[in-house]
């Protein structure tokens, strides 16, 4: 897939309010400094589309971006954060619960996962949630570039033997790394595909 055009669109913290259009979209959400904003702005080839931050938590509404104009990715909030008081981080859960309980043409989510570490029980707990409502989801493994390619098919393996525990299969997953593009034709490329069998199913 090329990138032609990508243009934020909108931000706010209900999903009544989100576009009416019914064009599909493509859910990014991962925890707190996973390397988010990095990797959506590699994947659309521009350098501020989504704002990074060092500060975890910087992503605190849903944000849409229309990409060429016929889908959308959604940049939605971290989970886990740092700084955030419990009755806010409470607020940010509900919408990001309401957005994968409501968005009917939310088409996947692709859950961020840092490739450095081992399984972190908040991921495993979102994958679990998600499974558990129903909400198709891949995994994009970050920061890949951070480790030797041993060490990487190491921890990838570790990663699915831990979701083989209570998951029949692994998810789809991709491996990135934003400072040097990996994956990202990969990703593209499977959004594109998607998009075609829904333009070529009775999707809108």
């Amino acid at each position: 897939m090329q990138i032609k055009s990508a243009e934020f669109v909108m931000s706010n913290s209900k999903v009544d309010k989100c576009p009416k259009d019914r064009l599909p979209e493509y859910a990014f959400i991962g925890r707190s400094n996973v390397g988010k904003s990095s990797l959506i702005n590699m994947l659309m080839d521009r350098k501020n589309l989504a704002k990074t931050s060092g500060r975890p938590g910087k992503t605190q509404l849903i944000n849409h971006f229309l990409i060429n104009k016929n889908w959308y990715l959604v940049d939605l909030p971290g989970y886990g954060y740092a700084r955030v008081s419990k009755s806010v981080k409470k607020t940010f859960q509900q919408f990001i619960t309401d957005y994968f309980r409501e968005r009917e043409q939310m088409i996947l989510a692709f859950v961020l996962v840092d490739s450095r570490l081992e399984p972190q029980p908040i991921d495993l707990e979102f994958m679990a949630w998600l499974g558990e409502n129903g909400v198709p989801f891949n995994i994009i493994f970050t920061k890949a570039d951070k480790l030797r390619p041993m060490a990487l098919d190491r921890n990838i393996k570790a990663y699915s033997e831990k979701m083989l525990e209570s998951w029949e299969e692994m998810p789809k997953y991709f491996i990135t790394s934003a400072s040097n593009y990996i994956g990202r034709d990969e990703v593209l490329n499977y959004i594109e595909t998607l998009n075609t069998q829904m333009s070529n199913s009775d999707f809108h």
